[in-house]
């Protein structure tokens, strides 16, 4: 009570914030006459005189003033767009390294333009996020006439960019693109062989759209570079098969069971695994694990030498129980395409990993690809903590602001609407089942279509939005689909959905960054016929369909402006918010309305049988929904469950992260540090040094000399350098350090000779190619090794230890072990290093591998039973088959 008082009397946080920049808005609007006086040229001369005053010590914010208030009017002349205040508010926020949440329509596209510019001044970078190549693409191409205008270059990033025109993106002043195409063009540039093919820039200033979007929900999959690893297909075509042949328990028996105490049920009543939805997990019941033991015909699932068995298994259950097509996954041209969650666009060129992948392209009967080996990953929270000064804008983000601050050190400023908001927001309908709730949603576009107001339809997967136009259609009610099936008509779709009439079915509507404006987009109608903004008939055409769109709005307004029909809750708070905000831009009218069941998701997992004692309580008629405070209530903190959940996923991620990125961050260093040697002599030479020290210190162990073994660091030397260490009795009179010194300069002599032979050109190509070759090599096995211990490492809690202390202690031994091998190993390559002439080389050429057939999956497991089936052996070189070598989990 005391907090809300002080609230009114001195406003809140977020309040003061937006009061004091106020005060520097109105500073710029009071240069707004004399920018208006300037020709274009004068205009255009500002960007080299603020770049001067720069390079003479002025700070960027002792030009924000200046330089916001020639952004605004070279815009106007350029763009015919003029800056709200609001929107020099949020430019301001961002410059400052903060997030502006804006509400849908205030037109963010236009509000970075402040600070990108500002920022582009140092010469330093600036780099603008986006949710997909198409954003990226669009904001670039009509932002560039601003900012060419006032002679800064700009570049564009996109999947599939030729490598010189990505590095000539990256040194433009500004760089728009994805989040994964950013985060992956760092991975890759710390994994070449040349300083020249190096493509990024140090990051400096960093704007990112849809920030909640990237920076949390993304956040919960690393960004990961792969190869190909050793096959293991056939395995996940078994267990494919295996899973089919196992049943899963119902909810229902086993609450039954609790109730009645029930302990000793028949092992035959239950099922062979049970699925926790809310946990995303599976366990085998003890009946499963006899069934699974009998269908392999072996004695023992869980002994060490299946180890590897249950993985697949575990991975089949996922695939068969908690990855549902087209909600996590949609299957095209004979390949399994992962949804996101958030945005419902298909993720192309992604996959699950750890087999996972593998199993759900054996579920659905598809070719099934390799295993991947991680080459180099990182999260987004690590890399975009990398920049310099980050910033975000988003309609919403203050849900998830202690997160921002959290993670990222992102302070959250709600930034006010140009007008106000006049949508109506109408409380949710909640009906018994999914069919009532399904025949009441097609009655009421139904309905809403003949009035002509048009409906935006909400649903969380391809499969709710397929069914409801099936549905649509038997009606003949004309509308359209937008799902991760049809993205690519993404923005013609959204831009028409406020059209009188429209009826818009949408998969998640998270980040799709074009405003649905009622009576129609014209400019989106003009290029849709004409072709582009260049067209010689473009400004004709378009002023034809404003005219309409004009007419066209009037209609929408007086039908009471866009419908927001939402199908179902989102898990997320601000999905659900992100939907219903596409109503209302601009002070126009609008209505927003949820649809639930009790046997929705979130309904069914989350409390859903208090609201079910309530309905029934009421004895509501079938077909007839309830709207109640306490189902709102009760909705809300199942939300807030589920996002408190995935921030402990988020955050925990990032955790084990931290430790990896401290040692991700040191090779990375030393390898950039080599790279930019043209020479890399001397840094052999100190690896030797080292080498011979450790070996020395290996075996001089006791503490008389007497028991220090000369003779087995003789030998050491003789076998990995080539070099003879005769005069042992001569070396008892030294200490350990003039011995390694003495040691050293005999093994460099001998690595003199080696460089004479080869000549010193070669050598030092030799060098660079080993010294690459052993790093790289040996951080992706490192890779590997952290991923089995972060499987395993949640054990060590079963002995009351810290997993993740535990995680410190043994990734940092592990890392310490990696860099002796990467010394010893270089060193070794670089006296065993022969080189043949071609005529060696043809005569040592491999023969080719044979192919050998597929096998038909109804094979496989009678294969496996009858121990006939043959395992590849591991590609490593080893002579072992793979899942005994490098497959073991």
């Amino acid at each position: 009570m005391v907090g809300n008082l002080l609230k009114k009397l001195f406003g809140t946080k977020n309040d003061r914030e937006v009061k004091r920049i106020r005060k520097i808005v109105a500073e710029i609007n009071g240069l707004e006459p004399d920018m208006e006086k300037l020709t274009d040229e004068q205009l255009k001369g500002k960007t080299a005189e603020f770049r001067e005053r720069i390079s003479q010590g002025e700070t960027l914010d002792d030009i924000l003033v200046e330089a916001f208030a020639v952004v605004r009017e070279a815009s106007k002349r350029v763009l015919g767009m003029r800056h709200y205040d609001v929107q020099l508010i949020g430019g301001i926020v961002l410059h400052e390294g903060k997030i502006t949440e804006m509400k849908t329509g205030e037109g963010k596209t236009l509000v970075a333009t402040g600070p990108v510019y500002l920022n582009a001044l140092s010469g330093k970078g600036v780099h603008v996020i986006t949710v997909n190549d198409y954003l990226a693409q669009r904001d670039r191409n009509i932002m560039s006439r601003l900012y060419d205008f006032l002679g800064l270059t700009s570049g564009v990033i996109i999947n599939g960019l030729d490598p010189d025109l990505r590095k000539q993106a990256y040194l433009s002043d500004i760089t728009y693109g994805t989040n994964s195409e950013f985060g992956f063009d760092y991975l890759r540039d710390n994994m070449i062989n040349r300083i020249e093919e190096k493509v990024q820039r140090k990051l400096n200033f960093c704007i990112v759209d849809e920030v909640d979007s990237i920076l949390i929900d993304e956040a919960r999959t690393p960004l990961i570079i792969s190869g190909a690893a050793s096959e293991a297909t056939r395995w996940y075509q078994i267990f494919c098969q295996v899973v089919g042949m196992l049943e899963r328990s119902t909810y229902t028996e086993k609450i039954e069971a609790k109730k009645k105490k029930e302990m000793d049920i028949p092992l035959e009543k239950w099922g062979d695994y049970e699925v926790d939805e809310k946990a995303r997990n599976i366990v085998l019941t003890e009946k499963g694990v006899k069934r699974v033991e009998e269908i392999l015909k072996i004695d023992n699932l869980y002994s060490p030498e299946n180890v590897e068995l249950t993985h697949y298994l575990s991975q089949a259950l996922k695939a068969k129980e908690i990855f549902i097509r087209d909600r996590d996954y949609l299957v095209k041209d004979g390949e399994v395409i992962i949804i996101d969650e958030f945005t419902g666009r298909a993720m192309e060129g992604r996959r699950y990993s750890d087999g996972l992948h593998q199993a759900i392209e054996a579920k659905e009967g598809v070719n099934v690809a390799g295993e991947n080996q991680t080459l180099a990953s990182i999260t987004l929270q690590n890399y975009f903590r990398m920049y310099e000064k980050l910033s975000g804008m988003t309609g919403t983000a203050e849900t998830e602001a202690a997160e921002f601050v959290h993670t990222y050190g992102l302070d959250v400023i709600i930034i006010p609407t140009n007008k106000p908001i006049l949508r109506k927001d109408n409380p949710d309908l909640v009906f018994k089942t999914r069919d009532e709730k399904i025949n009441a949603i097609v009655n009421r576009i139904e309905e809403l279509h003949k009035s002509g107001q048009p409906v935006l339809v909400g649903t969380i997967s391809i499969k709710g939005s397929e069914e409801l136009s099936d549905l649509l259609k038997q009606r003949k009610v004309p509308h359209s689909v937008l799902n991760a099936k049809h993205h690519e008509q993404e923005a013609e779709i959204v831009a028409q959905a406020g059209r009188y009439g429209a009826v818009t079915i949408a998969t998640n509507m998270a980040g799709r960054g074009t405003d649905i404006m009622l009576g129609g987009n014209p400019e989106a109608r003009a290029i849709g016929e004409v072709g582009s903004l260049d067209a010689e008939n473009y400004n004709e055409v378009h002023e034809k369909y404003k005219k309409e769109c004009e007419e066209e709005k009037t209609k929408v307004i007086a039908a009471g402006g866009l419908f927001i029909l939402g199908t179902e809750r989102h898990e997320s708070r601000r999905i659900d918010n992100q939907l219903r905000g596409r109503a209302g831009r601009q002070g126009d009218p609008g209505v927003s309305e949820f649809y639930l069941s009790l046997e929705d998701d979130l309904m069914r997992l989350f409390g859903s049988e208090r609201v079910k004692h309530v309905m029934e309580k009421l004895g509501l008629p079938e077909g007839e929904p309830i709207t109640h405070g306490m189902i709102s209530k009760a909705i809300e903190n199942a939300q807030k469950k589920v996002e408190s959940r995935n921030f402990g996923i988020r955050k925990s991620l990032l955790e084990y992260d931290d430790v990896m990125n401290k040692q991700r961050e040191a090779i990375y260093k030393s390898r950039n540090e080599a790279l930019s040697k043209d020479d890399l002599h001397d840094t052999i030479e100190t690896m030797l040094k080292d080498s011979v020290s450790s070996i020395v210190l290996s075996k001089f162990v006791g503490e008389y000399k007497e028991e220090w073994d000369m003779a087995g660091v003789a030998e050491i030397i003789r076998d990995k350098y080539d070099c003879e260490v005769t005069d042992l009795e001569e070396y008892k009179s030294m200490t350990i350090e003039e011995y390694c010194e003495k040691l050293s300069s005999k093994v460099l002599e001998r690595y003199k000779e080696k460089e004479e032979e080869f000549g010193s050109e070669l050598m030092r190509k030799i060098e660079r190619y080993v010294l690459f070759e052993v790093v790289d090599s040996r951080w992706r096995e490192h890779l590997k090794a952290l991923d089995a211990l972060k499987e395993g490492i949640y054990l060590r809690s079963y002995g009351q230890k810290d997993p993740l202390v535990e995680y410190k202690i043994i990734s940092g031994d592990m890392y310490g072990r990696m860099l002796e091998t990467i010394k010893d190993e270089i060193t070794t390559y670089m006296f065993k290093v022969v080189i043949r002439n071609p005529e060696e080389e043809e005569e040592l050429a491999e023969e080719p591998m044979e192919v050998v057939g597929t096998l038909d999956n109804e094979q496989l497991v009678e294969e496996f039973q009858d121990g006939d089936f043959e395992e590849e052996l591991c590609k490593c070189g080893s002579g072992k088959k793979y899942s005994k070598c490098c497959g073991r989990v």
